[in-house]
């Protein structure tokens, strides 16, 4: 599991949000990969459907930059 989400959020920094997108919906449901999901939506400037993933995962909205999420999200997911 944790390699798919580290793939998913590197492919997030690099700019690949289609194929970040395909990983984090085949895994709907479960929480790292909502949250990747919620983190795509507000790179894409979706804020309502990024709101709704980051209340699926119980998390408030954000106050950091969507660069500096990925970021913080890839160095916590090696760690799992």
């Amino acid at each position: 599991m944790r390699e798919e989400l580290i793939k998913a959020l590197e492919l997030v920094l690099e700019g690949n949000w289609d194929e970040a997108h395909e990983i984090a919906q085949s895994k709907e449901g479960q929480a790292e990969y909502d949250r990747v999901h919620a983190l795509l939506h507000r790179i894409e400037g979706d804020e309502w459907n990024a709101r709704y993933w980051y209340n699926r995962c119980g998390i408030p909205f954000p106050k950091i930059s969507t660069e500096e999420e990925a970021k913080m999200l890839l160095q916590q997911y090696h760690f799992l």
